[in-house]
């Protein structure tokens, strides 16, 4: 049986149950390529042809969504300015860029991390990026509950609902969500390569210098 494979985690979770619903989705949010959207699908599945409870996979879900978040969020925080700040230049983040990653998750955090939950990479990389541009804790617990609940719900319910359907699990309403999550960041991203220097002016003059996390 294959690690990763539809059937071992079908085996997880018939054998450890919600506990490796919550875990390996908070895993993926901390950071780590995993499967978590397939393993909420599979697990909803799984509940719908053996009467188990999918308000409890929905909520294991949310839940392991939160708590990685928050997790690969202070991560972020912690240690990833200090990457940044060392070895951002190699990669072209000059200062000046730095800067304006910070600006624009100070007003447009919400934002970026209620809708990267709906697409695949962002939903890795979505909160250690909060963490390493200083957004608000606080808005970002409220922008990824939200976004949590209601993808869990979305994609749980919805798999749980169609039933046997795979390849059909996400239906109207998981498509949607993921068409318009996908323009709200393209058009977002466009947005910013137009106007990058306007931009960078405009968090020169709302920002302080890079702010460095404090030392403990």
């Amino acid at each position: 049986m294959e690690w990763g494979s539809p059937a071992h985690i079908v085996h997880l979770i018939a054998t450890y149950g919600y506990l490796a619903i919550g875990v390996i989705i908070a895993l993926e949010s901390m950071g780590l390529p995993l499967p978590g959207e397939s393993v909420l699908v599979l697990a909803a599945l799984y509940a719908s042809r053996h009467d188990h409870n999918i308000g409890a996979v929905v909520a294991s879900a949310a839940a392991g969504a939160v708590l990685g978040d928050n997790v690969g969020y202070w991560i972020g925080r912690r240690l990833g300015y200090r990457l940044l700040d060392r070895y951002g230049g190699r990669i072209g983040l000059s200062p000046s860029k730095i800067k304006l990653g910070q600006y624009l998750f100070m007003r447009h955090g919400s934002k970026v991390v209620f809708f990267a939950r709906f697409v695949a990479i962002l939903r890795v990389l979505a909160a250690v990026l909060a963490g390493v541009n200083r957004m608000d804790w606080r808005r970002f617990l409220l922008a990824n509950a939200a976004g949590a609940i209601v993808w869990a719900s979305a994609v749980g319910f919805g798999a749980y609902l169609l039933g046997r359907a795979v390849t059909h699990v996400t239906g109207p309403l998981g498509i949607a969500l993921v068409v318009v999550s996908l323009a709200a960041i393209v058009g977002g991203l466009l947005y910013v390569r137009a106007h990058e220097g306007e931009l960078e002016a405009e968090a020169e003059r709302a920002t302080r210098p890079p702010s460095r996390p404090p030392i403990r």
